[in-house]
């Protein structure tokens, strides 16, 4: 017990550091030796600056509507995609689904660049719009989705064809109620890795005021009079949704698929 204790602990040492330094005064020495994790004299000016000398409300409004239409796109998409290669029957169902996977083992930096051109030739560069297309839908979505769908008793999808549905109705009455925690799951993945992405906005976004919240602290942390305080208070900032996030919907992961597809 002790042991995980510590190790609890030395796992969230960083993260302690991190809140203690952005609630720290100007008299303070954030790199004092020993580190001291609990301020003497704790003060908010940190995160007052942060909104008020920067515009730390429009980054956080642009990655919450990025992050949330990917979100709800890829969770569209990939079930589309997934419940065909799952449950229906037709030629070359197997050389589909080997093609999505394979596309797993091919990293984003090597299509970055055809994925820029095509950006700016259905003229979508510098929007949000092309920072959530990339995020649309994933083989790896594809491929956990049709998994889930695969676990899904046969008896449920036949007794909504006998009351009528069709192909699209048990999708939406059937399949995705009883995948629901892997729904929950990939979304919340796909939540937290559109949030922190840096990469493709800073190709693709030129204008300041499309800035997501990653773009946004990196112009706290490249400025010519660092403020260390200033850049703790941002992390934490973009930090507290992703951890809200998770304590919020870890509640619905519930390995209960049957249950979920029969109630309503």
């Amino acid at each position: 017990m002790l042991l995980l204790l510590l190790l609890a602990f030395v796992m969230l040492l960083p993260l302690i550091w991190l809140v203690s330094t952005s609630l720290k005064g100007a008299a303070e020495d954030i790199f004092a030796s020993p580190p001291v994790l609990i301020p003497s004299q704790p003060s908010l000016a940190a995160y007052g600056r942060l909104f008020q000398d920067h515009p730390l409300g429009r980054y956080l409004l642009n990655s919450t509507i990025v992050s949330g239409l990917s979100v709800l796109a890829h969770l569209l998409f990939c079930s589309l995609a997934a419940y065909p290669l799952a449950r229906m029957r037709f030629a070359g169902r197997g050389f589909v689904l080997a093609l999505v996977v394979a596309t797993i083992l091919i990293p984003f930096q090597v299509v970055m660049i055809p994925m820029y051109l095509l950006m700016v030739q259905l003229g979508l560069r510098n929007t949000l719009l092309a920072v959530i297309v990339p995020q649309a839908a994933t083989a790896f979505g594809i491929f956990q989705l049709r998994q889930s769908f695969l676990g899904v008793p046969v008896e449920l999808e036949e007794a909504s064809r006998l009351d009528g549905c069709s192909p699209l109705g048990t999708w939406w009455n059937v399949m995705l109620p009883a995948a629901r925690a892997d729904l929950i799951t990939l979304a919340m993945f796909v939540f937290i890795g559109t949030w922190s992405d840096f990469l493709w906005p800073m190709i693709i976004l030129d204008d300041p005021s499309l800035y997501t919240l990653p773009l946004g602290l990196q112009q706290l942390a490249s400025s010519f009079s660092l403020d260390w305080r200033l850049v703790a208070a941002g992390a934490v900032v973009s930090i507290l949704p992703v951890l809200v996030a998770f304590v919020f919907l870890q509640r619905y992961i519930l390995p209960n698929a049957a249950g979920d597809a029969v109630k309503g």
